[in-house]
């Protein structure tokens, strides 16, 4: 327990160097526990790190499909799947053939290192964003997170499948591809409807053990997807995706749990990992790790990304920062971690190649990632990664309602300093054709201006005066408008769920099958 609480807090207290010095906070991690086994602190069950390895990765995963904004990155998912897969299965060969005929290594130990790190890491990526508070021009920022959100799966087959290769096992390596994929996606969205339902109709939501259901569930999924030789990975990605994406009460609970949780599992992954690394051979395979790491960020990834990128409109620089920004981390030292454990006959040592690799990419592209940007003018000086308004809906104490400057109303042609808002309530932007406005006091709002409105959330602690259902085909309201339904004084419908899409609730508003109604139902005053 002693050990734990000083890792902890020298982890905080790497943060604060990080944050200060520029230098990507989790590569201090891995240096904090390089330090540990100089002073002492030996450490060498590649087993358990495995173990870990695996149990830290699925959460990881699964809080970067949780927390990815479908709808603010559904503008680039295609760039980013192809990245994701494609662009995964291209530099891992190609940086496989390079490994090759540079390095004179064997063609399948080229191919399986190749493999290895053939995806960009989650954790990295969207921690430099953060910590950097950098948001992108033209979406780039959710394109980088969707990629190395994403493309972990694939990287996970194919080193898979050239490990099988280099055993000796019989594989066809279509179909085994095929399974890995088909069963990866499908397990994850059986999972997810069926926790979705599992909410809807049992009180779990309310019992506080919502959290602990989610992690069970995410360990099961994986379970199943692996005895099916499916992508356990993708499986736990698409779990997280879908229900990430679908509103439900206890929703701000789970995403501070798993908030936290990643963040330390993160923190204590890139220390395990730094502990079973000897210096001695980190210094050893520096060459080998500095030539495949320069290989791989500048020759490699940008011929993968320009090439599979040919067909998009994307700018010039986005495509360079994209290029830069494929920093490697945690998943690809965990993936070598498992093929030393299961190929201990190995001629050249995979993990601390692997793990030198992964050590330059962060120290260069991590330490350099703001002023690339910067050079490349790709800083979007409207917004800030840490301050996009979903951020604060899915953590903070404010929400935000949008509405519709209509023609005749009372909002129509005046000025914002003259519309009379409580003091709890602002306007906190206006969008006009698709173009962000500063709602300053002598902004004229004009009809079909976009407003959303900031205020305090307020938070039920019982939830019982609120009610939700599902409008059946045979339901009295269904096909009727709100207004026609004569409700009591004492019960309002405050919005209507279709199609996982908020609807608000107006006398205009025709209800339709399925729609999930939630009704406030109070006491009647008379």
């Amino acid at each position: 327990m002693f050990y734990i609480s000083v890792i902890l807090l020298a982890a905080l207290i790497a943060v604060q160097i990080a944050k200060k010095s520029g230098i990507p906070s989790l590569m201090l991690f891995l240096s904090l526990g390089i330090v540990s086994s100089l002073i002492g602190f030996n450490f060498n069950d590649y087993q358990f790190a495995e173990n870990f390895s695996k149990i830290a990765l699925l959460i990881i995963i699964f809080y970067g499909g949780f927390g990815t904004n479908w709808k603010a990155g559904r503008t680039v998912v295609i760039e980013s799947l192809i990245l994701s897969t494609l662009g995964v299965i291209f530099t891992s060969l190609l940086t496989g053939t390079l490994i090759h005929f540079i390095l004179r290594f064997g063609w399948i130990e080229s191919f399986l290192i190749g493999s290895i790190i053939g995806s960009t890491d989650y954790a990295s990526v969207s921690n430099i964003l953060s910590s950097k508070n950098l948001n992108l021009k033209y979406n780039t920022a959710s394109l980088l997170e969707l990629e190395s959100g994403s493309n972990d799966p694939m990287a996970f087959t194919l080193t898979c499948i050239f490990l099988a290769l280099i055993k000796g096992e019989q594989i066809s390596i279509g179909i085994m591809l095929f399974f890995q994929i088909f069963w990866g996606i499908l397990i994850g969205v059986i999972v997810a409807y069926v926790v979705r339902k599992f909410m809807e109709y049992t009180d779990l939501q309310k019992s506080g053990f919502i959290t602990v259901f989610i992690i069970a569930v995410v360990l099961l999924s994986f379970s199943i997807s692996e005895l099916l030789n499916g992508n356990g990975y993708l499986t736990v990605y698409i779990l997280g995706l879908i229900l990430g994406n679908q509103v439900f009460i206890a929703k701000k609970e789970v995403t501070f749990f798993f908030d936290g949780v990643s963040n330390i599992m993160n923190i204590l992954l890139f220390f395990i990992l730094g502990l079973l690394a000897t210096p001695a051979h980190i210094l050893v395979n520096l060459f080998f790790a500095i030539v495949i790491a320069t290989v791989l960020i500048f020759i490699v990834r940008p011929i993968v990304v320009f090439g599979l990128m040919l067909p998009f409109d994307l700018k010039l620089n986005q495509k360079w920062l994209v290029s830069w920004g494929g920093l490697r981390g945690a998943a690809a030292i965990a993936f070598a971690i498992m093929v030393v454990n299961q190929y201990k006959s190995s001629p050249v040592d995979i993990f601390h190649i692997v793990f030198g690799v992964c050590l330059l990419s962060s120290l260069i592209q991590g330490s350099s990632m703001k002023w690339v940007t910067e050079k490349l003018h790709m800083i979007d000086p409207r917004n800030e990664v840490l301050r996009t308004f979903n951020y604060y809906v899915g953590k903070g104490n404010i929400t935000f309602v949008k509405s519709v400057v209509d023609e005749g109303g009372i909002l129509a042609h005046r000025q914002i300093k003259d519309i009379s808002l409580d003091k709890h309530l602002i306007i906190a932007k206006v969008i006009r054709d698709d173009k962000l406005l500063v709602p300053n006091g002598s902004l004229v709002l004009k009809p079909n201006d976009v407003i959303v409105w900031s205020g305090e959330e307020y938070f039920d602690p019982n939830g019982q005066d609120l009610i939700e259902f599902t409008v059946t085909e045979h339901h009295a309201w269904n096909h009727k408008y709100i207004r026609d339904l004569k409700l009591p004084d004492n019960k309002l419908i405050i919005s209507i769920n279709r199609n996982n899409e908020i609807i608000p609730a107006t006398g205009s508003t025709l209800i339709q099958t399925e729609d999930r109604i939630l009704l406030f139902k109070g006491k009647n005053t008379k």
